[in-house]
């Protein structure tokens, strides 16, 4: 099972951390070791001071493919939920400024945040998707699947013409603006469609 990840694609996020816009999807993968399922705690790590949140759609891969056509994509997924990129900031910003892989501050343990998933039937097109992430209560996250620079179709179309995408595959499909610090004590709770999916505490 590989958790592949999107970087930058939406563009108020790319504008709050004054990257670049990219000219195509920004790929970076997380090792199986990075799950932390829903209703679990996260721990932060020792080697951080500075890890912030970063909610997303997930798409859950149900067929094997490669090569596949943006117009069959569909037929690659039927489960959608929510997920938290927890980024090392701090390490991310290290890393970047000696022109290194920057791994360490993405894809350590527990940090990919899995909400509970809902089918596809249930919800509305993947392009109209809305989703949030509230921090003790109070929504820091919002976005909606219309504000990507790369759709999630386009995405898994794109992602397997490099990787044979099987099943079981995660795909986190980027982060809108609002990304920040967590804290110990802080409590994360994901939503989609106003679906509360993901409840994560901080330790």
């Amino acid at each position: 099972m590989k958790i592949i990840c999107i970087g930058r694609n939406y563009a108020d996020h790319i504008k709050e951390l004054q990257n670049e816009r990219p000219s195509e999807p920004v790929l970076f993968m997380k090792p199986d070791s990075a799950l932390l399922s829903n209703g679990k705690a996260f721990y932060l790590p020792e080697f951080s001071n500075n890890v912030h949140h970063e909610i997303e759609i997930v798409v859950r891969i149900n067929r094997l493919g490669k090569h596949i056509q943006q117009k069959f994509a569909h037929r690659y997924y039927n489960e959608i939920t929510v997920g938290i990129d927890f980024t090392a900031r701090d390490l991310q910003d290290q890393l970047r400024a000696k022109g290194l892989p920057w791994e360490k501050s993405k894809a350590f343990d527990h940090s990919a945040a899995l909400g509970d998933f809902m089918a596809v039937e249930d919800l509305p097109p993947a392009s109209q998707l809305d989703f949030s992430l509230h921090k003790n209560g109070h929504v820091v996250q919002s976005g909606n699947t219309a504000q990507m620079l790369y759709g999630i179709h386009e995405l898994i179309a794109y992602i397997s013409t490099f990787f044979t995408l099987k099943i079981g595959d995660l795909i986190y499909t980027g982060t809108p603006a609002g990304v920040g610090k967590v804290e110990k004590g802080d409590e994360l709770t994901g939503y989609l469609q106003g679906n509360k999916l993901l409840d994560i505490s901080m330790r």
